[in-house]
């Protein structure tokens, strides 16, 4: 590695002024440029991008047809709002949410800034569309940290210590994760105990008639990439049909083709009543977009949902582009089918590392989950940490997340070349053997929080 000396510098002047609320330090890593899946700090040195901006940067960092797409925005005005005035380049946008996103019926489009605030905006939403107050969530969810996706979120103590009193009538029910299951059983012969789980909480304690909806992440993401089983979607859809419960299906971190389909619920062919985005939406834009059956969008009104800066055209403009490369180079496809290749290199590594005790994801969103033992599945989080400073050294932006903090996160940009995505795994190797070799130093873990 060359110094760090500026980036140290930044670190040190950031950690007086910013709140430290709003960071998870894992190595010190001041950022000057990027480009592709590619990143630059202050001194200089150069990174390989397996983070993409937490899944935001699909199509690469800076790509040439989202910059001249803001430029050309720039150019004839940066803001009005859409409180007061119209303009054309949302109403664009949202016709064109309507033709990605799965669901054959009439939608309408509510904008927001982040991933937070259509989480909130599908709280306020249901409530107006159902006229009922409860809704349940999912241990092991993030959906941000407004108070209301806070109080929708199950996975950190600390997301509520001493937030109280939060969103009241949100309940949370174990989500299907089958290598860590909450109910401590084994799929699948457990028969799906936590649809189960479910249908027991609306006998004795939760009516169904009083429910508005489930919302929830198709896969889990920052729990550790955890993909329930094909049948769980099936029953989930019916038990929300049978009770008239909407089904909101949050893509913040699953959309715009990470997981190698444009949405990761088309996995499983279901239909949602309402699909929340941001993150990639807009290739790192302040953008969030809520798509709903039109019908429910009628039974709320102004300003149930209005935020001044919504629908920025800026931010518009890139969306718009986005979409346009994701289309155009079939980048859904290739997330596909570069993640397989991601996914075999990963199983690979896992028949040579006993620290790796499972590899799971779709398409371009994988988690390797470490522990200290395969038999018990003891989460290995301090070496998962020391794997993600070891893979800083060698040049690659890699970190650990997930219910335990063990789950190395693989989430290059959609456009990551094979030959950058076998250096990348091959630094993942690496960093693994030396921390099973104890190369790296417990030293390092003083810097770094994580999850």
């Amino acid at each position: 590695m060359k110094p760090i000396e500026r980036c140290k510098a930044l670190i040190a002047r950031d950690r007086e002024i910013i709140s430290p609320a709003t960071r998870i330090s894992y190595f010190p890593l001041a950022v000057s440029r990027a480009e592709g899946s590619k990143v630059w700090d202050l001194d200089g040195n150069e990174y390989l991008d397996f983070l993409s901006g937490a899944a935001v940067t699909n199509i690469g960092h800076r790509h040439p047809r989202v910059v001249q797409a803001i430029r050309e925005q720039l150019e004839r005005f940066i803001h009005n709002t859409l409180a007061y005035t119209y303009y054309e380049v949302p109403a664009l946008l949202a016709e064109k949410l309507a033709e990605i996103t799965p669901g054959r019926f009439p939608k309408r489009v509510a904008y927001g800034l982040s991933g937070s605030d259509a989480n909130d905006g599908a709280i306020k939403l249901v409530r107006s569309a159902t006229r009922r107050l409860r809704i349940l969530s999912f241990l092991g969810s993030y959906h941000g940290t407004t108070l209301g996706a806070l109080t929708l979120s199950g996975i950190s103590l600390n997301m509520r210590r001493s937030l109280s009193p939060l969103v009241p009538e949100i309940y949370h029910v174990p989500y299907p994760d089958c290598y860590h299951c909450y109910l401590g059983l084994q799929y699948p012969d457990c028969g799906l105990a936590c649809v189960e789980y479910i249908r027991e909480l609306f006998r004795i304690l939760i009516p169904p008639e009083e429910t508005a909806a489930f919302i929830l992440e198709p896969i889990q993401g920052d729990a550790g990439v955890v993909i329930p089983p094909s049948e769980f979607w099936r029953e989930l859809r019916a038990l929300c049909d049978d009770h008239g419960i909407l089904l909101v299906d949050e893509e913040v971190q699953t959309g715009f083709g990470r997981t190698g389909r444009w949405f990761a619920i088309e996995h499983w062919g279901i239909e949602p009543d309402v699909i929340l985005t941001a993150k990639a939406i807009a290739s790192g834009m302040p953008l969030s977009a809520i798509i709903s059956r039109s019908e429910l969008m009628e039974t709320w009104s102004v300003p149930a949902h209005l935020f001044t800066a919504e629908a920025n055209p800026l931010c518009c403009a890139a969306a718009l582009a986005t979409i346009e490369v994701l289309e155009e180079e079939r980048l859904p496809e290739r997330a596909e089918r570069v993640g397989r290749t991601a996914l075999k290199r990963l199983g690979e590594m896992m028949e040579d590392h006993d620290l790796i005790g499972d590899v799971r994801g779709r398409g371009l969103l994988i988690g390797v989950d470490l522990v200290r033992d395969r038999k018990t599945r003891e989460p290995a989080r301090e070496e998962a940490l020391k794997v993600s400073w070891r893979a800083y050294e060698k040049g690659l932006i890699l970190i650990s997340f997930g219910r335990f903090g063990n789950v190395l996160r693989i989430a290059p940009p959609l456009t990551v070349s094979e030959k950058e995505l076998e250096e990348g795994l091959g630094i993942v190797e690496e960093s693994i053997d030396d921390v099973e070799k104890g190369k790296a130093p417990d030293e390092v873990l003083k810097q770094m929080t994580g999850w």
